[in-house]
């Protein structure tokens, strides 16, 4: 199984992953990773190292991040260079990336290809929405 670790300003990881369990249970090979105002970046580094040690029995690691550019991002990438293991950094993560891609992994085992549809899944994700005239057609349906 491919793991992942979900990084972030604040309490962006722990946040998201609150959501991930309501909506689908907690995963496993799933790592959460803060990095809070206390915290430097060496201190991240730590953390995500730890985190990637964890899941040193995977096949292969997707790290999610918050901001593209930012600490956790700049960190995870720096890592993902140093260490063995293959290591795949998506910036800019959203919640519906996160839980497709925990839920895909239990029948994908390309991380290269499971990374690719996370990206995707989080531009699709992302919409504006504009209101019309109501209609009985726009009402219908489940929600989520």
């Amino acid at each position: 199984m491919i793991g992942i670790v979900i990084t972030g300003h604040g309490n962006f990881g722990s946040g998201i992953t609150s959501s991930v369990k309501l909506i689908a249970g907690m995963p496993e090979k799933y790592e959460v990773v803060d990095f809070v105002q206390e915290d430097s970046v060496e201190d991240l580094e730590s953390k995500l190292n730890k985190a990637i040690d964890n899941l040193k029995d995977c096949d292969g690691i997707i790290m999610f991040t918050d901001l593209v550019g930012g600490s956790p991002f700049k960190t995870s990438v720096e890592i993902s260079m140093k260490r063995d293991e293959k290591i795949i950094v998506l910036g800019g993560t959203n919640l519906g990336m996160v839980i497709e891609t925990s839920m895909a992994r239990g029948f994908m085992e390309d991380a290269e290809a499971l990374a690719d549809m996370a990206v995707n899944t989080g531009k699709d994700q992302v919409i504006k929405y504009t209101y019309t005239e109501r209609s009985e057609e726009t009402l219908e349906g489940d929600g989520i």
